[in-house]
């Protein structure tokens, strides 16, 4: 990631640049909403306009928001595509809560949008597409671009469908295909505006349409006159600056959860030595796992597109069994499918890696909105007495060491692991400080490789265990001497033999439970700089962000707050309980009614307070802020009874 200063776009930075004196505003930061119709290339647009600011250095954050339906009708509120980018000149949590600049490429993505807009903000509209056919789509009794309905912001109106062309007016491409450039006139004009490099998009244009020539050449154009636009209108007065962050030195490269999920799996099979096997079937927001992973066999990963759910996670553990890494990727819908097959992972003893990336349920419920609702599911759900640590990382970046700490589980203590994303974090991207191969955990086992009876038979008994770690011995099917049994009966101790012994099943069940108790997690760490806090903020997932924030604006009104996170929800940190009973107060923030808060209270007898939200989106600074500031402001003073 670069360090130089933002000003010099257009001197080594960029391919094209500025001669119109222009009035140039420094800031630290900038929110910049891109909406659309899901045909808008919304995404897109997004993702460049987000690479260009990594690549510049900035420190930075995405929200992408899909629409719910496949296809939902064009020009309507349900068919809205946005793209959130907050970056900045300093580390940031949030993909920000409000947009400082909004693009609306229709009046759906007008109305779906302007409520979150703040007093002052700037609107940038795609005018050609408010006719009255599509205003009246949206239930605009006017035109809001001519009447008061925008007087409180800032609003440029440019006619990008007929610009764009224009622009393209002598490259042969017919009327339907030009216009669908204009996303990428929106991102010319946008990266004028905020002095970003453009030889970036450039180049990824002539890669990403190198079988089809004329329509990178057309998608160029439309950009180069998106920022030319933008350099000779009047209607552009200033133009802005957000210098680079000044972050850790390293080499940083921008992110998704998912795909930073993805290598993380590729850095555990190469760390361990082990075949990894992604056994799944697609299902939103997870199937870019799949997808990443699908291009990296070079690594010894195997990917195998089930049929099902179910036949997919059987695969993952038909693969453990046979002596490689299974891994499974899912959302809550599918997690429900493979319980059974999950508890068969319990009984067998295996290492199996399932993940999770929550999406709105119950059911089908939101396929492409975020929730952190499986928590009680990752827990519990499955028949009988069956344990399974679970883990959860907290940005897209944290994704990568999450899928260590998951394998590193499973196959140290050989049991199913449940690691929990959700939307915001798979879909969401970052700057990632790639690391030092040097420095990633050492993964390695070592396989059964001769009988193991106590009772000097010289069998194999596959439930002799490590006394430290309580994990079974792991025997490659062929070794000479290993014979043994397993499947989803209970189990005799040590010989692993089928048993309905009452005293067996019971031992089992708690020598199951116990080993789960006794994986090694390290303790939560507390932010707590003032050292006088009596209010705790406690999350888990992707509610750091909004937390992190929420505890900063908290600090600088002049009111301590404690802010603490946790990746180990099963079993939970040993010094937790202390922790709790140290602050007055504990507010935990979920997207869900309240599953950890649940959890906490029954495990510790602790007054939790839950501030729950399940509206699909994740939480914003400014609502959390609140909640904590009145939970501080209401606490009674110390010494009063």
């Amino acid at each position: 990631m670069s360090t130089t200063n933002g000003s010099e776009t257009g001197n080594g930075h960029a391919a094209l640049t500025a001669t119109r004196a222009t009035e140039v505003s420094k800031l630290d930061r900038v929110v910049i909403r891109f909406a659309g119709d899901s045909g808008d290339g919304m995404q897109l647009t997004g993702d460049r306009f987000t690479s260009e600011a990594a690549a510049f250095g900035n420190d930075l954050s995405t929200m992408p928001n899909f629409p719910a339906e496949i296809r939902a009708p064009q020009g309507t509120i349900p068919g809205v595509s946005s793209f959130q980018v907050h970056f900045a000149d300093y580390d940031i949590l949030t993909p920000g809560d409000r947009p400082d600049v909004l693009v609306a490429m229709n009046p759906a993505a007008l109305k779906a949008n302007l409520g979150d807009v703040p007093r002052g903000g700037t609107i940038i509209l795609n005018t050609d597409e408010f006719s009255k056919r599509n205003l009246v789509k949206v239930g605009y009794d006017s035109d809001p671009t001519g009447d008061d309905t925008l007087s409180a912001f800032q609003v440029h109106r440019v006619a990008m469908s007929t610009l764009t062309q224009g622009a393209l007016a002598d490259t042969g491409l017919g009327k339907k295909d030009a216009e669908r450039c204009k996303n990428m006139f929106a991102l010319g004009l946008l990266s004028w505006m905020y002095h970003r490099p453009t030889e970036g998009t450039e180049r990824f244009l002539k890669e990403k349409f190198a079988r089809k020539p004329d329509i990178a050449e057309a998608n160029i154009l439309a950009f180069r006159a998106g920022w030319n636009y933008g350099e000779t209108t009047e209607s552009f007065v200033t133009t802005f600056e957000v210098a680079p962050a000044k972050l850790a030195q390293g080499t940083y490269r921008q992110i998704t959860g998912n795909t930073a999920l993805a290598y993380g799996l590729v850095a555990a099979g190469q760390q361990s030595g082990l075949q990894i096997l992604l056994g799944t079937y697609p299902i939103t927001p997870a199937s870019d796992v799949l997808h990443e992973l699908s291009k990296h066999k070079n690594f010894g990963i195997i990917t195998f597109q089930a049929e099902d759910e179910i036949a997919g996670i059987g695969a993952a553990l038909g693969a453990s069994y046979g002596g490689a890494l299974g891994v499974t990727s899912t959302s809550g819908p599918g997690v429900a499918l493979k319980s059974e097959a999950i508890g068969l992972g319990v009984m067998t003893e295996l290492p199996l890696v399932v993940v999770d990336v929550q999406r709105g349920g119950p059911s089908t419920g939101l396929p492409t909105k975020t929730e952190q609702a499986d928590l009680l599911q990752a827990m519990f759900g499955r028949n009988g007495e069956s344990p399974v640590p679970v883990v959860a990382p907290c940005s897209p970046a944290d994704c990568f060491d999450a899928a260590l700490e998951a394998t590193r589980i499973a196959l140290q203590y050989r049991t199913p692991v449940l690691l929990l994303s959700d939307g915001a974090i798979a879909n969401g991207s970052e700057p990632w400080l790639i690391p030092d191969v040097a420095d990633l955990p050492d993964l390695r086992v070592e396989f059964a490789s001769a009988p193991n009876a106590t009772d000097d038979s010289g069998e194999f008994w596959p439930y002799v265990r490590d006394p430290e770690t309580l994990a079974r011995e792991w025997a490659v099917p062929g070794t000479a001497g290993l014979q043994h049994r397993i499947g989803g009966l209970e189990k005799q101790d040590g010989k692993g033999s089928i048993s309905y012994d009452p005293d067996n099943h019971d031992h089992m069940v708690r020598l199951r439970q116990a080993k789960v108790d006794g994986v090694t997690v390290p303790d939560v760490v507390v932010d707590d700089p003032s050292g006088e806090a009596r209010v705790l903020a406690l999350g888990w997932g992707s509610s750091y962000g909004p937390i992190g924030a929420a505890c900063r604006r908290v600090r600088k009104m002049g009111m301590p707050i404690a802010q603490a996170h946790l990746r180990h929800l099963n079993p939970l940190p040993k010094n937790l309980g202390a922790l709790l009973r140290h602050y007055d107060k504990v507010v935990v923030p979920e997207m869900n009614l309240g599953q950890l808060a649940l959890l906490l209270r029954a495990e510790y007898l602790v007054d939790i307070h839950s501030h729950s939200k399940v509206a699909g989106l994740p939480f914003k600074a400014e609502e959390l802020q609140n909640v904590f500031a009145d939970l501080i402001t209401n606490l009674v003073p110390e010494g009063v009874k």
